[in-house]
């Protein structure tokens, strides 16, 4: 086992090496192309046996796609599943409770507008008055509440007084946030609830997080502090780059949506892996105890001390998975507004602890040291981000498994609708069959911002 002391004297000596080479090589790790291509590596690594923490059991992956598969076809007997995205947690037996939201907002303020009302009297909120600002605000809910995404703990539920709904762990997150946001929690603007302001971020406190998230005790949040401290550094970022976050509004996430509407082709097709790389870039310096590289915020990017390259770049792992999450999640509002998204298959499969525990509980993925499994685990251990890596590598194996026992061809069942179909449902079940909390395999130490 690598210990966290020589990962952190390494990260330092690399920072140092890097000093006045270009930043290039850092940049080199803020694509969905450089995760996809890093964890083939350390696949590789482990095919070949030369992964000091894990081994492979290849035999094992067929039995995995058959599990996937029938879980497809219990959830979505139409094998239609749509991509995996938050928006899928703000339904609740069949009634997505965005649309609810949205949709008579988006009716009153078109209304109003049409009347001639003056600012701040329309019948609906202001920003969904056309598609471009629904998408802003589509972009401010979805953002927000993935950044509140962050282990809620076992015991944690929300109570939402609207439906009579109880929920915990990410759904239950989805459905706070989502009703936080409702409510106008992120907003700077009485007369305007449905947004998120950098101004709002920055004031956002740990007792606003834990009331907004009904967090007392004997129904405590976990990281209520780690996340108001995410959205405050949202908003801090947001106000440094206008650029990116104001170029039609005042700072909020839902600027996003005009940067990339203006890289879009004239015809209105737009790069998933541009999505992606837009949010590298302007949400690289929220993350907290990540590593710099040339001065770049590297964001989920890990060193691994089985890579080897010419380069400083050539030792860290990119997984990005918050962010690609994101980038899946953002699709909807984009094709919402008239764009059309393509090139879906160039983002990769998430590193998270569903499909990895899938791929553990499954046996695909063999700990060598099976004491592993009594340990606490930091993110940037090795035995971590080698797991994380083989996750994504393995993802790109089983999805045209999978495809295939659905008797469909990968075009029509690509990546990211076996991701929602999908593996990481079968790696929720499994792990309810596994163990009674339906953790993850092994214990990891974690801030919130990766898992």
């Amino acid at each position: 086992m690598i210990s966290r002391a020589w990962l952190g004297v390494t990260s330092r000596t690399i920072e140092q090496r890097a000093v006045g080479s270009p930043a290039e090589g850092a940049r080199s790790l803020l694509s969905a192309a450089a995760v996809r291509r890093v964890a083939r590596r350390v696949f590789n690594l482990a095919l070949d046996s030369s992964l000091e923490d894990w081994a492979v059991n290849m035999d094992r992956l067929p039995l995995t796609a058959d599990f996937v598969a029938k879980v497809v076809r219990e959830r979505y007997p139409t094998l239609r599943p749509p991509f995996h995205a938050r928006w899928r947690h703000f339904v609740f037996g069949g009634k997505d409770l965005w649309a609810e939201i949205a949709g008579p907002a988006a009716a009153g303020a078109r209304s109003g507008v049409a009347a001639g009302a003056a600012p701040g009297a329309e019948s609906g909120p202001r920003s969904l008055a056309s598609p471009a600002a629904a998408a802003r605000a589509a972009f401010d809910l979805a953002i927000t509440s993935v950044l509140l995404d962050a282990g809620a703990g076992a015991e944690w539920k929300y109570r939402d007084a609207a439906t009579g709904l109880t929920a915990g762990r990410s759904e239950g997150l989805a459905l706070a946030s989502l009703r936080w946001f409702e409510r106008g929690g992120l907003s700077d603007d009485t007369r305007d609830p449905l947004r998120a302001d950098a101004a709002a971020l920055c004031r956002i406190d740990a007792k606003g997080v834990d009331d907004a998230f009904q967090s007392t005790d004997g129904n405590r949040l976990q990281g209520a502090a780690g996340r108001a401290s995410l959205l405050n550094r949202l908003g801090s970022a947001m106000l440094a780059r206008p650029d990116l976050f104001a170029s039609a509004d005042l700072p909020r996430p839902g600027g996003l949506f005009d940067v990339l509407a203006a890289r879009a082709a004239a015809d209105g097709r737009l790069a998933a892996t541009t999505i992606l790389e837009v949010l590298l870039e302007g949400l690289g310096p929220i993350w907290p105890n990540r590593p710099l590289l040339d001065g770049v915020p590297l964001g989920d990017c890990w060193l691994h001390p089985a890579l080897r390259g010419d380069r400083p770049a050539d030792q860290f792992v990119p997984l990005h998975k918050l962010s690609q999450w994101l980038a899946y999640s953002l699709i909807e509002p984009l094709e919402n507004a008239g764009l059309s998204v393509t090139d879906v298959g160039g983002l990769t499969g998430l590193a998270e602890y569903r499909n990895g525990g899938l791929f553990v509980d499954m046996g695909v993925l063999v700990p060598r040291d099976f004491a592993a499994f009594s340990r606490v685990h930091d993110v940037s251990d090795p035995f971590v981000v080698g797991w994380r890596a083989a996750t994504v590598a393995l993802l790109d194996e089983v999805a045209p498994m999978v495809a295939s026992r659905l008797g469909l061809a990968t075009e029509e069942f690509p990546l990211a609708r076996v991701l929602e179909g999908g593996t990481w449902a079968a790696g929720r079940l499994i792990a309810r069959e596994k163990r009674p909390d339906a953790g993850p395999p092994f214990k990891i130490s974690s801030d919130g911002t990766v898992f």
